[in-house]
């Protein structure tokens, strides 16, 4: 997944979550930084929305029902690593992966998991921190067998 196939899977959909939400779209347009006309021929599939307010849309309705049907439970980290290439930071705990995605490997206390709906790739280790997150499968391997090294 790459900018412009995420701006095409959310600008269609930017109505439904504004519905969604119950907002008008003067509100919605407020909330994101845009015009009122910008968001109308958004809706009206007239012209695509940008990056920017597809993260501004992914982030501050990450919780919307649509956004979570076409990103799963982690829109924001979608986002990151469609930005990134790859997030590496300190660990933060998740809840198991246990909807959204699938184990690809075992290596020690760490797992490698794939999304099911985006396809990216994240290493959690036995207490369900992530450690690193990334859309090449070659360097989620590589990490892994770092990681269970240490």
């Amino acid at each position: 997944m790459n900018q412009h196939t995420l701006i095409q899977q959310i600008s269609p959909r930017m109505k439904l979550i504004r519905i969604e939400r119950g907002y008008t779209q003067e509100r919605m347009a407020d909330v994101l930084g845009i015009s009122k006309k910008t968001l109308v021929q958004i809706e009206k599939g007239r012209v695509q929305a940008g990056w920017t307010t597809i993260v501004a849309v992914t982030a501050l309705f990450r919780d919307s029902e649509i956004i979570q049907h076409e990103l799963g439970d982690s829109p924001i980290e979608v986002v990151e690593l469609i930005a990134h290439e790859y997030v590496n930071r300190p660990k933060s705990r998740t809840l198991a992966g246990k909807v959204w995605w699938e184990v690809v490997h075992e290596r020690g206390e760490f797992r490698l998991q794939q999304h099911t709906v985006t396809k990216h790739y994240r290493i959690l280790d036995c207490e369900h921190y992530r450690w690193f997150s990334t859309t090449d499968y070659e360097q989620a391997i590589r990490k892994l067998m770092e990681l269970s090294e240490q």
